[in-house]
């Protein structure tokens, strides 16, 4: 069999049984539009980036913009973003606006994410 049909099932057997145990445990449709948005959110490499440098420290975006060698525009825009997807968070500290990772999720998530890049 060639590599193109061993994809497609030969027949229109329906296992009800794996279907109904697979359709309990799955959420709902708007939980998995969530998820998915998630996931969006880390498809892109400046983001990505700022998020590793906030697993190092708090930062602000005058700092950030010198690290990632990026106008501060584009770096603000950019934790917006995180910011929405409350995946960072911020602080006033003077005029200074010091940003840093919401939570310890995101981390758990990038090393996994690490772990099966590197498989």
């Amino acid at each position: 069999m060639d590599e193109k049909h061993a994809e497609i099932c030969e027949c229109n057997a329906i296992h009800q049984d794996v279907v109904r145990k697979v359709k309990k445990t799955m959420p709902d449709e708007e939980m998995l539009y969530d998820l998915a948005e998630l996931f969006k959110v880390f498809g892109d490499t400046t983001r990505v980036r700022i998020l590793y440098a906030l697993f190092e420290s708090e930062m602000c975006v005058c700092d950030i913009s010198v690290l990632l060698g990026m106008t501060q525009s584009s770096i603000s825009h950019q934790l917006r973003v995180l910011k929405a997807a409350k995946l960072v968070k911020n602080r006033k500290e003077g005029k200074v606006v010091y940003y840093s990772l919401d939570d310890d999720h995101i981390k758990h998530i990038f090393q996994q994410g690490l772990e099966h890049i590197s498989e």
